[in-house]
This record gives C-alpha cells, sequence and structure tokens, in this order.
C-alpha cells in the first residue's frame, strides 16, 4: 500500500530517471504563476485544467514525464495521460524532476 501511495506523488524515481533518459517530454500541469515562480528547464507548461484538449497535439510515441507543486495534479495528470494513450509518469514535485534532469545530464546517456 505504501508503494500504491508513493507512486500517487511521483515517488518511483527509478521509472522517471528511464523516462527522462529516453528522451520524455516535461509538462509542468500548475498555474502560469507558479511556473514563472520556478520550473524544469525545458518543460512545458499546461495548467491542469487545459490538459485533456492540448494533449492532442503531442505525440504518443514521447513518454510524458508530468510535475507540479507537490505531486498530486501531476498524477491526475499521468492518469488522464494513461486514458488517451500516453507513455506517462507522475515526477511529483517539479524540484525533484529538475534534480533528476541534472542528474541526467551529468550521466550523459
Amino acid at each position: 500500500m505504501f508503494d500504491r501511495i508513493k507512486k500517487m506523488f511521483g515517488q518511483n524515481t527509478e521509472e522517471v530517471r528511464s523516462a527522462l533518459k529516453n528522451g520524455a517530454s516535461i509538462i509542468d500541469v500548475r498555474s502560469p504563476a507558479e511556473f514563472q515562480g520556478g520550473h524544469v528547464a525545458g518543460s512545458i507548461n499546461i495548467p491542469l485544467p487545459e490538459l485533456a484538449p492540448r494533449l492532442s497535439k503531442y505525440p504518443k510515441t514521447t513518454p510524458v514525464v508530468f510535475c507540479c507543486a507537490s505531486g498530486g495534479r501531476s498524477g491526475s495528470a499521468t492518469r488522464v495521460a494513461k486514458r488517451e494513450g500516453f507513455e506517462a509518469y507522475n515526477g511529483g514535485p517539479w524540484t525533484a524532476v529538475n534534480g533528476l534532469v541534472d542528474l541526467k545530464e551529468q550521466i550523459k546517456v
């Protein structure tokens, strides 16, 4: 049960790290004001209420990592994307994803 709760809030670091190594796009589902306050370099801002209609513009062949402030909204976004046929991951807080992106750059996969 604890693993399920961790996954809901983006705590599955190995899956997210693997997705990033495989070229996943990072979508931040916070509001534009939150995004402007800090975000993962290269991430795309699509607020959660706008996600469903805007997902159709993205290829389903590219994995997607969602992030937000705590992992709750990114968990909702992950469920929406998976229902639409995307390979999607809940990265949790944007700061956690940011740490993985930095690691990705250091590894040079």
